[in-house]
């Protein structure tokens, strides 16, 4: 008897973490993208489809240990932002435990509104990224471009299995692509970003799960082997750092440089 009360409070336990992430998950893609759901005709559109969950609600940081730095490059061919720069999530609680793992950039720590999101916010900063490019560029409003890219993911996009080169080897990815804005009502106000194409490469096997997240506008004849602009960002690296909180620098033993880069993992690079 006790053995099955202790299995009814540990399967309890799992439907209260399960539905505190669906909470979080609802709560973020309102904010970020809006109600978009709400404008979908399709029945029971209101779930979270497949593409949602494996973007906004898997445990990608799941397996990755405290004080583990990830390293993006994020290449972007559009000026004046032309040229590479380097994205960086560092994990601070094991597995990411507590959802406050911190990303920053060229410009320093990066504020996001991932709110306990358990998915890498890596995603997160490169979707914000976006958007406020897209209204920059198009004089639009960001709620706008928020909600075509939600409804694009609430339609239920496939979901591929693919093989990646990642650091020359391959890898078995999960695929995700959608063009928000074909079929637009609006597109005619910007005309040139109608094709635009978002992929999403989630591999298990890559640290942080995030392999390459792309955009491209096609250049002329809808050609993307030739594309007008793109950003792209890839996997490089894993660092272990060497932990900062609650170490004295002159306690024994203690590390003489707290968050100094440790070896290098030998976790693949995403090919660009």
């Amino acid at each position: 008897m006790t053995a099955v009360r202790g299995g009814l409070r540990r399967e309890w336990r799992r439907v209260l973490a399960v539905c505190a992430a669906s909470i979080a998950c609802s709560t973020y893609l309102t904010c970020f993208i809006g109600d978009a759901h709400a404008a979908a005709p399709a029945a029971g559109s209101s779930e979270i489809t497949p593409a949602e969950r494996l973007i906004f609600t898997t445990d990608h940081l799941h397996g990755v240990a405290q004080q583990t730095e990830l390293d993006y490059a994020l290449l972007t061919s559009d000026p004046p932002a032309h040229g590479t720069d380097v994205v960086k999530v560092l994990v601070t609680s094991q597995d990411n435990a507590k959802g406050d793992a911190q990303v920053s950039d060229h410009s320093g720590a990066v504020p996001l509104p991932n709110g306990g999101l358990q998915c890498n916010p890596v995603i997160i900063y490169f979707l914000e990224r976006d958007i406020a490019e897209m209204e920059r560029l198009t004089g639009g409003q960001r709620r706008y471009f928020q909600q075509r890219l939600r409804l694009a993911l609430a339609a239920g996009p496939k979901i591929e299995t693919v093989t990646s080169q990642i650091d020359g080897k391959p890898v078995k990815a999960q695929q995700i692509v959608v063009q928000p804005y074909l079929d637009d009502p609006n597109a005619e106000r910007f005309a040139q970003y109608t094709a635009k194409r978002y992929t999403f490469l989630i591999a298990s096997t890559v640290p942080g799960e995030v392999a390459l997240i792309r955009t491209e506008v096609p250049g002329a004849n809808n050609d993307f082997a030739h594309p007008l602009h793109s950003r792209t960002l890839s996997f490089q690296a894993a660092l272990r750092k060497l932990p900062a909180p609650g170490n004295a620098p002159n306690a024994p033993n203690a590390p003489h440089s707290p968050n100094a880069p440790v070896k290098p993992s030998n976790a693949p690079r995403a090919s660009r």
